[in-house]
């Protein structure tokens, strides 16, 4: 069995007085998986860092620039028995601006803003409702035993 790490998750969010709303994005019908909401997602390219795919793959898939930017402790995964193939996938988390103009690219058909519970009830796949309950732990409840390591993004080094 192969193990690899090709892929990323980023969720992006904005603070709404004491919550925070997660933009779910809803597949093209064209897209593999289409009409399910979903965080940002994308392939790592070659010589590209993790943490640079998700915020290459939020600007062209939301228009959006990160804020602050975040990496969530928690990888998803998924096992694909047609490669035999453990799949490890990074998990970010993106600030935006609560003005901020969602722009779709055409993977994607929808957007919407959403607080934890519906991000959670719409989101597909465990992990993703697990990264969505770590992120709102971490920003509403500032006490929480998670770990966030913020990426400076005005850093000229990255």
């Amino acid at each position: 069995m192969i193990i690899d790490s090709k892929l990323i998750e980023a969720h992006i969010f904005r603070k709404q007085e004491s919550e925070i709303e997660f933009l779910l994005l809803k597949r093209s019908v064209d897209q593999l998986y289409p009409n399910i909401w979903q965080m940002v997602t994308g392939s790592i390219e070659q010589n590209e860092k993790a943490f640079q795919t998700a915020l290459r793959e939020i600007k062209e898939e939301t228009g959006l620039m990160a804020d602050k930017f975040w990496v969530v402790p928690n990888v998803n995964s998924f096992y694909s028995f047609q490669k035999d193939e453990m799949c490890l996938i990074p998990v970010f988390a993106a600030q935006v601006r609560n003005d901020a103009i969602v722009k779709l690219s055409d993977e994607h058909i929808e957007y919407r803003w959403a607080c934890k519970e519906e991000a959670q009830k719409l989101l597909a796949w465990p992990g993703q409702r697990k990264s969505v309950e770590i992120i709102n732990e971490y920003f509403i409840n500032q006490n929480s035993f998670f770990q966030f390591v913020e990426i400076d993004l005005t850093d000229k080094n990255l």
